[in-house]
């Protein structure tokens, strides 16, 4: 696959419990990322963080989570990125979405 050298980065913010028809949000996001063919995806887990509503998110030694932060980033053509909005748009019932324009320096796979 090849990406033009002018892409977007799509970024998701979210928290690690959100759900989607019963799965974690963050993962149901990757599977239909990559059901839409899209160039890959990543998502980052956050050690602490607030959003929108202030509330504090944090990993402490006591305790496994408290809802950590979420991030999934998501490099494409704008085209492609664009036709995945509106999915983002459906399954995302709180969080943030970015988008930045990137150039893309490098994007290859082992020829193994």
């Amino acid at each position: 696959m090849k990406i033009p050298a002018e892409g977007k980065l799509l970024r998701i913010f979210i928290g690690e419990l959100d759900k989607w028809h019963g799965i974690c949000l963050y993962e149901a996001i990757v599977i239909e990322a990559r059901k839409q063919h899209m160039a890959g995806a990543t998502v980052l887990k956050g050690c602490m963080g607030f959003g929108c509503k202030s509330h504090m998110h944090t990993a402490k030694l006591l305790r496994l989570s408290e809802d950590l932060p979420m991030v999934i980033e998501i490099v494409d053509s704008e085209e492609k990125i664009n036709q995945f909005l509106p999915y983002l748009d459906e399954m995302v019932n709180e969080g943030l979405v970015t988008l930045e324009n990137i150039n893309v320096i490098m994007y290859r796979a082992d020829k193994k």
